[in-house]
């Protein structure tokens, strides 16, 4: 099981932007951080995503859960809206498995972020 994620991000400032932006369509929000060099970003007293100042540009890809549908597709429309770059939309990816419902969009950074439900069927 995963405890935590972090990305290196070349913009502090307009990745914060972001992921405040992009994360709260999925519930997920600023936990910690010192508001110029890092930020944890998920659930109260629970950071488990965080970006940090530094060169950026990994192309890490990281995958966020969605309770729903209308999650994942909100997460999109808050990403795109934020900065990001469309990478996939909101559908089925039956190839993952059925019921794979899921966006994709590039950060700022180029890095691949994903949020995904998993609706059965």
């Amino acid at each position: 099981m995963l405890d935590h994620v972090s990305l290196k991000v070349a913009d502090y400032a307009r990745a914060q932007a972001f992921y405040d932006a992009t994360l709260q369509p999925l519930g997920f929000s600023r936990q910690m951080g010192d508001g110029a060099h890092y930020a944890g970003y998920g659930v109260p007293n629970r950071p488990f995503f965080w970006i940090g100042e530094g060169a950026g540009g990994a192309s890490a890809h990281v995958a966020f859960s969605a309770d729903d549908q209308a999650a994942v597709k909100a997460f999109h429309q808050a990403a795109l809206a934020a900065g990001g770059k469309d990478n996939g939309g909101p559908g089925l990816r039956p190839e993952y498995h059925p019921g794979y419902y899921a966006a994709f969009v590039f950060d700022p950074d180029g890095n691949n972020i994903e949020a995904v439900c998993h609706t059965g069927g």
